[in-house]
């Protein structure tokens, strides 16, 4: 069984910075394209960032420049470096394992990010 647990949401003001911290439980941590979600009240939850084991990365175009997502294999960790917040950033974030073979998701139980003044 595969566990995520999120962390480093909080509070912050618009131009400020977080850092999300995902550690996964799962036997084979390189089978998994890791990613990170986010869902704001009122909206379906969407993909943020994504990267694979050998390091490739998309992200959704309104993060593009701001947002930087990594993976230590090693230590089963993704993160998710998030510069310039806006107010529009706010939601609940979700880390995510997609197992490639299977097609099957697991999921974190969100950590919240509010960037306010």
């Amino acid at each position: 069984q595969v566990q995520l647990v999120e962390s480093g949401g909080g509070l912050v003001q618009p131009g400020g910075s977080l850092r999300l911290s995902c550690a996964a439980s799962v036997s084979i941590f390189t089978r998994y394209v890791m990613g990170w979600y986010r869902q704001a009240p009122g909206k379906q939850r969407e993909l943020v960032a994504s990267i694979t084991s050998g390091g490739s990365t998309n992200y959704e175009d309104s993060v593009k420049g701001r947002f930087t997502i990594s993976r230590d294999n090693a230590k089963k960790m993704v993160y998710l470096q998030m510069n310039s917040l806006k107010p529009e950033d706010t939601a609940v974030y979700y880390c995510n394992a997609l197992r490639q073979l299977t097609g099957v998701n697991y999921w974190g139980q969100g950590t919240q990010v509010t960037v306010s003044s």
